[in-house]
């Protein structure tokens, strides 16, 4: 790991309503009160479970909208994190909130704390779906919150959540255009998921809603991710992670839940790469593949997934071998395996004009 990682959750603390696709106890699986004392305890666990000491560490506080915290509780929060900070416990502190709760004067009380990330709700930037997913905030408010953040010099980040309620494809492509252009230091993918007891719920179960199905969340989801990366945003999650609570057979009711969606989305991603190849340098010879392990278990997709359908579409077989370098050979010849030419190329080609 390049960060570990210390999560305080605060679900629904600081939030004015419930968001229609929302209930932050189902999704954080932690339904206790965040006072001091737990608040120390939690941290003082996750040290003690830290094996590598060297590993940069980071207090995340997660869940609810934090700056929407009564001023007093937000304050003690921030005093104990800067407090590991000031001692050389922890290196970075890091909260999510909502776009509409953050001003000059709150940013100031965030800076003073020492505070380093901050990670808006984005969810999407067309105002028919904010308004009807119950967002209670306006598109101009993640863009005046997106500018003050980087004005402030601290590292912003941006949540999206692709398939929300009237939301549709251009819509969640737009989204990551727009958030791309701001330019957010990190970003994170979220498919909606129909989450139990939640307004969404009800609007599936009324024939209202339908959910991205997992193969549409993971074709949109590549398209978002490689939007991303064309302008060097780092993506750190796709997907909510899985939790007793956020698994199938539990509180997900619907929507596209896979425990390794990144995994899902990367292996697509390659798929869409290797068929290029394989038309434009018309390969009809087994590709042996040479690169590292992990690009190996990716390329060949989950139960071998892209290793199936290369060989049932063009009857060519995927071969793998592990490699510091990476590059393919077929009919003797060898060619370089590029997967970063070929996302800024994808891009280019297809949205180069709204993003450049």
């Amino acid at each position: 790991m390049s960060n570990q990682i210390i999560p305080i959750f605060i679900p629904f603390l600081g939030c004015p309503h419930d968001c229609a696709f929302c209930n932050q106890v189902k999704i954080t699986n932690y339904k206790d009160k965040a006072d001091e004392s737990s608040i120390v305890r939690q941290i003082e666990d996750y040290l003690k479970y830290f094996k590598d000491k060297q590993t940069s560490k980071e207090i995340a506080f997660y869940g609810g909208s934090f700056t929407g915290l009564p001023l007093d509780t937000m304050i003690s929060y921030l005093k104990i994190a800067r407090a590991y900070k000031k001692k050389g416990i922890i290196d970075r502190i890091r909260l999510s909130t909502r776009p509409d709760y953050i001003n000059n004067s709150i940013l100031e009380i965030l800076k003073s704390y020492e505070v380093d990330t901050i990670e808006l709700g984005i969810q999407s930037f067309d105002q028919e779906v904010l308004d009807s997913n119950e967002r209670g905030h306006k598109v101009s408010d993640s863009e005046k919150a997106s500018k003050l953040i980087k004005d402030f010099g601290f590292k912003l980040g941006h949540q999206i959540m692709p398939g929300l309620y009237k939301d549709s494809r251009e819509k969640i492509i737009a989204t990551a255009i727009k958030s791309a252009k701001i330019g957010p230091d990190i970003a994170r993918i979220y498919p909606t998921l129909v989450i139990k007891d939640t307004k969404l719920e009800k609007l599936y179960q009324a024939g209202l809603y339908k959910p991205l199905s997992l193969d549409n969340a993971i074709e949109i989801s590549a398209e978002v991710l490689m939007i991303y990366e064309y302008r060097n945003i780092n993506v750190i999650r796709i997907g909510l992670q899985p939790t007793e609570n956020i698994n199938e057979g539990a509180d997900v009711v619907a929507g596209p839940f896979h425990p390794a969606l990144r995994q899902e989305v990367e292996s697509y991603i390659y798929r869409l790469y290797l068929e290029k190849l394989i038309k434009e340098l018309d390969l009809k010879d087994d590709l042996e593949i040479f690169t590292n392990d992990r690009d190996i278990s990716i390329i060949a997709g989950n139960k071998k997934s892209n290793k199936n359908y290369f060989y049932q579409k063009y009857k060519v077989k995927l071969k793998f071998k592990s490699s510091d370098s990476s590059y393919i050979i077929s009919c003797g010849k060898k060619y370089d395996l590029d997967i970063d030419k070929f996302i800024d190329d994808y891009v280019e080609e297809k949205y180069g004009g709204d993003l450049n």
